[in-house]
Order: C-alpha cells, then structure tokens, then sequence
C-alpha cells in the first residue's frame, strides 16, 4: 500500500519559503516511491510565507495586488490575500502579510531601525477594509521596525503628533517626539473582527520588551533602543491598551497598536493550522515532516515545526523534522531528524542548494522510514 505522507514545512529565511521546501522534501520521497501520497501543506506562524500558506490551503483564494509603501519608505509592490465568503463572513477574509510589506526581509542589509515603520502593512490592511472584508488574518512576524504600529495606524486614519501639533515621522523616530493621538479618524475593525498571528509573547516595553530583545537585529544600538523603549512607554499611555499583554511587543510593537485597534492576538502556527484545515489533512497519514531554517531548543516553545508534530502524534503518524541545521539542545527524541548541513558536508555547502539537500532529505526519510516500518 502506498504511504500517505503530509509534508508542512515553514520557510528557511532568506532561502527557500515554505511552500518551495515542502515541495523538495515530497519530490525526494518520490524518488524513493514514486506512487506514494505526499500532500504539501506549506505553514508559518505569522511570518513570511502566512500569505502562502493560507493561498495553497483555501480553494478560491484570490491574490489582491497593490502598491505600499516599504519600510525604506519607497514604493514596492505587495498583495494581500482574499479568500471566499464563508458562513457569517459574507465579505470573505482578508489576509494581510505585515513581512511582504513591511518585512526586514525588504530592506536586504541595509537595516533602518530610526526610519522603518509599518505604515505600508497598514495600507495593505486598510485595502482589505475598502474591499469590503468581514474579517481580517494579520501575519506580523519579521517586521523591520520598532514603530509601537503607530504606521499601520496611521495608514488607517489614525493621527500621532508633537507638542505643536505636527504630524510624527512612522517609525521608531517619531515616537521621540510623541505627545498627543488622535483616533477620531481611525478605521473600525471589520464586523467579524481581526485575528493577530504571532509567536512571540514580549510585552511592549522593558526588559523584555519590543526594543529591548528585538532592536538590535532591526539596527538599534544601545542609544536607539534606550530612546525607542521610553517612546513605546509614552504610546503605551496615549492609547491605553495593556502593554504587558503577551505578544503587545511582537513585531516592534505592532501587536500592541492591533490590540489599541481592537484586534485579537492569537498564537500564529495554531491559528494557521486551524484556519487551513491541516488537522484534517493529517487525519489518516503514515507520517507528517516539518521543519525550518533552524531547529533548536526554542522550537519547542510555539514554533511551528513543536506544532505540526504534536498535530503528527495525535493522529497516530511517524513524525519526522527536516532543518537547515539541528541545534545540540534541540529535543529530537521519538522523531526521524535530519540536518541539511549534515548532509551537505557544511553550511555554507546546505545554503548554496538548500532545494537540492531537501530532496535527498526527503529521498532519505523515505528509505529510512518505509525500511522500518
């Protein structure tokens, strides 16, 4: 009888998304038995490739493309997703990506951790409002900024200003001169609300707030983060909303200005593998491979790969993790694990032809795997 596999994948950033992954892993097992079942299932939790996963899983989603305005503050161009009207969503669901428009990602190298703000996820957000949407999925993983989202806020009619009544820069740098909001303009959440995917539980400010922890990948130093926490304390007062919220510090602050909106903050791979259905898709499968850039100690705590495998066990499944590198305090008992470093002889050998590796990965699960079972 042939093996029914399901393969979800997240990205391995800056390589491959996950939907390119996924299919390399099912084209090695393939090698391996070409009459198996591999269904490609691509996941995240928030970050770059939600937009995808939502696209691959939703018969009759259809891509809306639009121009924003980039973390760089230039033009780019973007989409969001529309997927069909449901029961009690005549307007269908917008899904908004906040890494393909406001994404660090976009900004290569040259890192802008003043200047860069989320004002162009907000325009995406407020193109789906315009269209109509009954509800909104908001990915916000992998943002450039440290704007507390008062861009997307902006974006959506909201107004953050100085002492003189001056309208602030949408970035980190506005927030020093922060003194008065004015939200008499602001868009209302659509009717069936806004669903906020994210894995990260930061709270706004502090120790283990937005700029603290994730400042200094997004170019702030020492001064900029110092400077960038006492603006997001003063946001935190204007707008009112718990900044010690679990995930009000996510993507520099964006989850907090989403709770202000009225938004809902909800753990990103679970809400992603609920919305696509990918329960329903590992009911009755012989094993379910997942994987990503990294798997390490942390993966566990909310990640997608600690996901996915659970979703593998429960439904009886050999579980199997496929990643760029394995950490040493990654927890590997009772799965298959393979490195593509480890098979590529290095990293830098793995990230030259990462799609290539993941075939033979995938080839080698598949021997691994049927020659046990």
């Amino acid at each position: 009888m042939a093996t029914r596999v399901v393969v979800a994948m997240d990205g391995f950033k800056g390589t491959l998304d996950a939907a390119t992954a996924g299919e390399a892993v099912a084209a090695g097992w393939r090698r391996a038995e070409p009459d198996a079942d591999v269904a490609v299932r691509p996941m995240a939790d928030g970050g770059e490739g939600t937009l995808e996963a939502f696209a691959r899983a939703v018969e009759g989603a259809q891509r809306m493309p639009l121009r924003v305005t980039g973390p760089a503050g230039v033009p780019i161009d973007a989409a969001w997703l529309l997927l069909p009207p449901t029961e009690g969503l005549p307007g269908g669901t917008g899904v908004v990506e906040l890494a393909s428009t406001s994404g660090i990602e976009l900004l290569g190298d040259a890192l802008r951790g003043r200047d860069a703000s989320t004002l162009g996820f907000g325009q995406a957000v407020r193109a789906a409002i315009d269209h109509g949407v009954s509800r909104l999925i908001l990915g916000i993983g992998s943002s450039a900024s440290t704007d507390g989202g008062i861009g997307l806020l902006t974006a959506l009619g909201a107004r953050f200003t100085d002492a003189y009544d001056v309208s602030v820069a949408p970035g980190a740098a506005g927030l020093d001169e922060l003194a008065k909001v004015d939200l008499t303009r602001l868009r209302p959440v659509p009717e069936g609300g806004a669903l906020v995917l994210t894995d990260v539980t930061n709270p706004l400010t502090g120790r283990r707030g937005a700029a603290a922890v994730f400042g200094p990948q997004k170019g702030l130093d020492a001064d900029g983060i110092a400077r960038a926490d006492a603006g997001l304390v003063r946001l935190g007062v204007l707008l009112g909303a718990d900044p010690g919220a679990a995930g009000a510090g996510a993507a520099g602050g964006a989850g907090y200005g989403l709770l202000a909106w009225g938004a809902q903050l909800v753990p990103g791979a679970a809400e992603v593998a609920e919305l696509t259905g990918l329960a329903d898709a590992i009911a009755g499968a012989d094993v379910v491979i997942t994987g990503e850039g990294s798997y390490d100690g942390q993966s566990a705590a909310g990640k997608t790969p600690a996901f996915v495998l659970g979703l593998g066990r429960e439904a009886g499944a050999r579980v199997a993790v496929v990643a760029g590198r394995i950490a040493d305090d990654a927890d590997t008992s009772g799965i298959e694990a393979l490195s593509l470093t480890a098979l590529a002889g290095s990293a830098e050998s793995a990230m030259a032809e990462p799609a290539r590796w993941l075939r033979d990965a995938g080839e080698r699960l598949a021997h691994t795997i049927r020659g046990e079972s």
